[in-house]
């Protein structure tokens, strides 16, 4: 595919305005924000470059880059499905993966291709991202790229609305970010499947946590 298909195709799968519902979602951030763990720009930054470096963003990356290089195989896929919600800790981000993965698969159908009968009947969204990807020819690097830098945004997004922090301050947070998001998905595009853990313990709490958190604007 062309450098210029690549991108036209993940921006637009990757857009907030896909129809995955990933705005929805927060990852827990919300209850981190609300018991006053992230509190401004600098406490988000951190909370974020955990999960890039030790958490769920990470695990991803790695199950994102497998599923790519596994796009043929139904049985690899599924196996990389089964992981991924394994290592899923608490019960609402398994149900956000689960959600805007399957929405994805549904949504990208727009772009016809042999790979959507591969997929595992309930797809992770890291899974169904790479396998389809590939299958489009969209190359490994670029659509971890992509991923990650669309799965940072919407962090950002939900700190904007409840920290509340401004939107320079949260581009602010974007751009400092860069380098991170650039060398995980280096990383990860490379990295072998004993390579994934995670000690991301207070992110995976407050995913926890939220489940009855009252009151609440997002789901997870």
């Amino acid at each position: 595919m062309s450098e210029a298909g690549t991108l036209q195709k993940l921006l637009t799968w990757l857009s907030p305005a896909f129809p995955v519902g990933a705005f929805a979602w927060s990852a827990g951030l919300e209850s981190a924000i609300a018991e006053k763990t992230v509190t401004d720009s600098a406490s988000l930054q951190n909370w974020i470059a955990g999960a890039l470096a030790h958490g769920g963003l990470r695990t991803d990356a790695i199950l994102l880059a497998h599923a790519h290089a596994a796009s043929e195989d139904a049985s690899h896929l599924r196996e990389l499905a089964d992981l991924c919600l394994a290592l899923t800790p608490a019960r609402e981000r398994l149900a956000e993966t689960l959600a805007t993965g399957d929405a994805f698969a549904i949504a990208a159908r727009a772009w016809p291709s042999d790979v959507y009968a591969r997929l595992p009947r309930r797809c992770p969204y890291p899974v169904a991202v790479g396998a389809i990807a590939a299958a489009h020819g969209i190359g490994a690097g670029a659509t971890l790229l992509g991923y990650l830098t669309a799965a940072v945004h919407s962090q950002i997004s939900v700190a904007v609305r409840l920290v509340p922090l401004g939107q320079t301050q949260g581009l602010q947070v974007m751009a400092a970010l860069e380098g991170r998001i650039a060398a995980l998905a280096g990383d990860a595009a490379i990295a072998a499947l004993a390579d994934l853990g995670s000690i991301a313990y207070a992110a995976d709490i407050a995913q926890m946590r939220h489940e009855t958190l009252e009151p609440r604007i997002f789901r997870s």
